[in-house]
Formats: structure tokens, C-alpha cells, sequence
């Protein structure tokens, strides 16, 4: 057990882990000991850090690259898989346009994609288009606008999804817009929608706000095309016609 003297030196260094871990080092020599001691500090660290990240990103659930399907999704020619899930992206400021129909993997690939961007340190948020436009709106009639924008702008990645379920009123598509502009060319957005281009104005309710949005969203973008069945779909109807067949194979 850790001295009440150690807790208190590793308290006022902020070096919380080590009282945990400090018995732990197999001692070899002085160099060799402090070395992996704090190496496990700074492992601690970046293991507390992530977890924040993820939390602050709040994701609808905990998806993964490597329970994603790419069968369904046609890749433009300016990307591969693994400049995707390499986050090479990100590096660039550049945007993720998901498009395709209901229930394809679009919002599993967002975020897994960010998942992978709070994994190596990235901050990101997570927000459904409506749920985004009402915050933007309550914060703008609140006041804390200006700052609810600066937290933003501490992103590197924004996550915009199910563009196209509910139609935007004017405000709100108006703060939707200023929040694509104020990432142009800082930061990357990743947005999913099961609408094609031409059919935005339907949920933005302008044609020149729409052209705006979409012209500053594909300068830098790779629009990646999903295709086939919604999963979940196939996913109930395979889970109806298991009984039957077992009933029909007891018949």
C-alpha cells in the first residue's frame, strides 16, 4: 500500500497512477525503473484521455471498422478503405459524404470512423441533423450561441447524421449552414443522409442556402454511394423465416 506521504507527492506532481502501479515495476536500476513507471503514468493517461474523449463525443452506440460490412458501399476514385480507416481524411480537412438508402451502414461507418479518431486522440461530436439544428436554435435564443461555436471549433471532427429524415425550418437550416462554413477547410465533417444532392432543398427549404451547403461541403469531400437492403430489415426477416423453417423441418 502507497504511503500517505507518496499519495500526497503524486497528487500535487499529478502523477495519479503511480501509487497504483508503482510495486508493480520490476526494479532493474534507477534509469530502467523510472522509465517504465512512467510509462505506465503517461499509459494511464492517454487510456483516461480517450475514454473522455469518447464520452464527449457521444456516439448513438459503440460501432467498429472491423465489424463494418464495405459491401454495400462504391468508393469514389479519390479514396481507398485505407485511406479511409487510416483517418488520411482527417489529416487533410477533408469531408465524408455518406449517401444511400436506409439502414445501409451509414451511420455504423460515421461512427466507427470517429470512434477511430477519439482512439487516437481526436475530438469529436456526434449529432443527429435535427437534434443539432434544435440545439443550434436554443442556444442562439439563449444567448450561449457564441459559445456553444467556440466548443466546436475545439473539434477536429464533426459527425452530422440522418440528413433528410425531417425538414429543417429557415433558422435552423440557416445556423446548420454557418456550422458547415465554419469548418471549411479546418476541420472534417462527416455527414450521412438518404437523399441524393438534388433532393436537400427539400429538408433545407432554400435552393441557394442548399447550393451553398452542398458547394462547401464537396470541394473537399469523398461522396461514398451505399447501396442494397437495410440490414436491419434483412436482419428481422431472417429472424422469421428461422422458426418457420425449424417447424417446417419437424412437419
Amino acid at each position: 500500500m502507497p504511503t500517505a506521504l507518496l499519495k500526497k507527492q503524486c497528487k500535487a506532481l499529478k502523477l495519479a497512477h503511480i501509487p497504483n502501479c508503482y510495486q508493480d515495476v520490476k526494479y532493474q536500476n534507477a534509469d530502467q525503473y523510472l522509465t517504465e513507471l512512467f510509462a505506465e503514468e503517461l499509459k494511464e493517461r492517454q487510456a483516461r484521455k480517450v475514454a473522455l474523449l469518447v464520452r464527449q463525443a457521444r456516439f448513438p452506440g459503440h460501432k467498429t471498422l472491423a465489424d463494418f460490412d464495405w459491401t454495400p458501399v462504391t468508393l469514389p476514385s479519390s479514396t481507398t478503405i485505407s485511406d479511409l480507416t487510416e483517418l488520411k481524411f482527417l489529416e487533410r480537412h477533408e469531408n465524408i459524404l455518406a449517401l444511400g438508402a436506409v439502414g445501409t451502414g451509414k451511420t455504423h461507418l460515421a461512427t466507427a470512423l470517429g470512434l477511430k479518431a477519439c482512439l487516437s486522440g481526436k475530438a469529436v461530436r456526434f449529432f443527429r441533423c435535427l437534434d443539432l439544428a434544435n440545439e443550434l436554435l436554443d442556444k442562439y435564443r439563449t444567448g450561449d450561441l457564441p459559445r456553444f461555436m467556440k466548443q466546436m471549433d475545439k473539434m477536429d471532427l464533426l459527425i452530422i447524421d440522418e440528413l433528410g429524415f425531417v425538414p429543417l425550418c429557415r433558422d435552423g437550416a440557416e445556423l446548420l449552414f454557418n456550422v458547415v462554413a465554419d469548418c471549411y477547410e479546418r476541420r472534417s465533417l462527416i455527414i450521412t443522409s438518404n437523399l441524393k444532392f438534388g433532393e436537400w432543398n427539400s429538408v433545407l427549404g432554400d435552393s441557394r442556402l442548399t447550393a451553398a451547403l452542398i458547394d462547401r461541403l464537396v470541394h473537399h469531400a469523398h461522396v461514398l454511394a451505399f447501396s442494397g437492403e437495410s440490414f436491419r430489415l434483412r436482419n428481422a426477416l431472417s429472424a422469421i423465416k428461422e422458426p418457420l423453417s425449424d417447424v417446417a423441418a419437424k412437419t
